[in-house]
């Protein structure tokens, strides 16, 4: 499974900037708007210590991590739901997202213009969201006429499904967001498959002055508050370092995060704050040909787990054996897991844990 994060925004807030940093894409970050014509995308692997230790204390041949992907959007504007600045091919590439990571300008400079000529995040972010409400309630007009039409047959199960999509209909057109809408698992299933854009979980990165950096600003503060709606996850970063962090080596890094007073670079803040937007966790598997991270949602069973590596691995799913990672750490190897007793035999109803460490069973 590999999350696939949209860097979206108004025009000039720092997203290629930052999008070069995380991926060494090399996308055009001139100062006027629109100068990413094309989303340029990105894989870049998730940094976890836990897979360079279970990698060193086994000596395995090598090493894979998980990954994301970053797709940089062009920047939106005012009207994009209509076209404007390519607006409909833009909002088209965030439809195929599975977070949308909204990059907010926190910081002031008199040599960045700003397309609407001043700094203030909260009318930015309420600029972003319209345009996807307003291309959502096209997608759903459309949806709601062509239901209209079927519906003049009586069938009980489409005019339930015209009701549902009426009523969104509705609360798109006050402006609220499709994942506001009250609405139960069974009854999503009438619109799902519309990928509404405005239904997407988001996470709002602050892109702030190096000053900001530690303890961020008032305008972070009203990024919280709206973020809050939702218990969206924020994230404080500043492109121009984070250019500056791409460029160095691991010891450099380290030292220089260590003078800027910050734990890490915004490249794993981001990535934590996506897995807990979207409720994932890592397991891993190790041995002597590899060590290998995984990502599955958090609540997976072990036969699911097993079928990210492989569908017959769960379709003929027998057993997992597992150990979690710290105990594994501290007994040092996996003769020692078996020799200690702490290597458990799972079967089809347990809950992959964060940080397992797994070896699967199974039947051809």
């Amino acid at each position: 499974m590999s999350l696939r994060c949209g860097i979206v925004g108004l025009p000039n807030v720092g997203k290629s900037t930052l999008f070069n940093a995380l991926s060494d894409a090399g996308a055009d970050a001139a100062n006027f708007p629109f100068c990413t014509i094309d989303p340029n995308i990105g894989v870049v692997p998730v940094p976890d210590e836990r897979l360079d230790t279970l990698y060193d204390i086994v000596g395995s041949e090598e090493k894979i991590p998980t990954s994301v992907e970053f797709v940089d959007i062009a920047g939106l504007v005012k009207g994009a739901s209509e076209g404007k600045g390519k607006g409909n091919a833009f909002l088209s590439h965030i439809r195929e997202v599975d977070l949308i990571v909204h990059v907010v300008r926190c910081f002031d400079d008199e040599n960045v213009v700003h397309v609407e000529g001043d700094v203030n995040p909260k009318r930015d972010i309420h600029i972003i969201e319209d345009e996807l409400i307003l291309k959502d309630l096209e997608t759903v007009e459309k949806r709601y006429e062509k239901l209209k039409k079927e519906a003049k047959s009586g069938e009980k199960e489409t005019l339930q499904k015209l009701e549902i999509v009426e009523r969104l209909k509705e609360h798109l057109e006050l402006g609220n967001a499709a994942r506001a809408f009250d609405a139960d698992e069974e009854e999503r299933k009438a619109y799902q498959e519309l990928f509404l854009l405005s239904d997407k979980p988001v996470l709002y990165a602050c892109n702030v002055s190096e000053e900001d950096l530690d303890d961020g600003n008032e305008w972070v503060e009203e990024v919280k508050e709206i973020a809050s709606r939702f218990d969206d996850e924020v994230v404080t970063f500043c492109a121009k370092i984070e250019e500056e962090i791409a460029e160095l080596d691991e010891e450099e890094r380290a030292m220089f995060l260590e003078e800027l007073g910050v734990e890490s670079a915004g490249l794993e803040r981001l990535i934590r704050a996506a897995y807990k937007e979207l409720g994932l966790i890592t397991y891993f598997t190790t041995g002597p040909k590899e060590t290998r991270a995984w990502t599955v949602r958090k609540g997976a069973k072990a036969p699911e787990a097993a079928g990210v590596i492989h569908s017959d691995f769960e379709r003929g799913f027998i057993r997992a054996e597992t150990v979690s990672y710290d105990k594994y750490k501290e007994l040092g190897s996996e003769k020692a897991v078996k020799n200690a007793g702490e290597m458990r035999q799972e079967g089809k109803d347990y809950i992959v844990q964060d940080g397992d460490v797994m070896l699967f069973r199974f039947n051809v």
